[in-house]
């Protein structure tokens, strides 16, 4: 027998499957985490296992939430947006998993290289989203949403900077190639000049 709980959408189940993929969002950060921390201190980085346990219990999360969905006639959110953050929260541990895949394929190319601030921001950003998605099940006002959100487009904000500044470093070292390569060319217009 189906309680009125259920039928009405007062069911935790949405907001317990959607604090558990935030959760799972937060735990892959921290797998990073601590593979940048073993290539920090020179140590053999291990397999992805951690990453696609994480994506992977959040996917069947994913799935069951679909299922719930499904299953219940009135939810506690709008359909949609359980939808749509369900999405969202499942694209973190696929995308932080091809992270680690990538620092795993060259993890020598990253000796010598300090992410400790994109670190931070990322598991700052981790932390604020799941803290948003229990706000949820309180019936978190507009004010708490809207200042949570605002701390995660500052988050953004630095990220993009520590983004612009190694771009910029990378783009003034190709200008430099191009310089050089200009250099070269005006020398060998010089010679052509000086024994035409």
């Amino acid at each position: 027998m189906l309680s009125i709980q259920k039928i009405l959408g007062r069911d935790q189940k949405f907001y317990d499957l959607l604090e558990a993929s935030a959760q799972q969002a937060d735990a892959s950060v921290h797998h990073l985490i601590a593979l940048l921390e073993r290539l920090e201190q020179k140590e053999s980085p291990q397999s992805l296992e951690e990453f696609v346990r994480s994506r992977r219990k959040d996917k069947q999360i994913t799935q069951e939430l679909t299922e719930q969905l499904c299953k219940t006639f009135i939810t506690p959110l709008e359909r949609e947006d359980i939808q749509a953050l369900s999405a969202a929260l499942y694209k973190i541990p696929k995308t932080v998993e091809k992270i680690g895949e990538r620092v795993l394929i060259c993890p020598e190319d990253l000796q010598g290289r300090s992410f400790r601030k994109q670190v931070e921001l990322l598991d700052q950003a981790a932390e604020t989203v799941l803290a948003m998605v229990k706000q949820l099940r309180k019936g978190t006002d507009a004010a708490t949403a809207r200042e949570m959100n605002a701390k995660l487009q500052s988050i953004e904000g630095e990220a993009d900077k520590l983004e612009l500044d190694l771009l910029r470093d990378l783009f003034e070292l190709m200008e430099k190639v191009v310089d050089r390569c200009r250099d070269a060319g005006n020398i060998v217009l010089e010679v052509a000049l000086k024994y035409s």
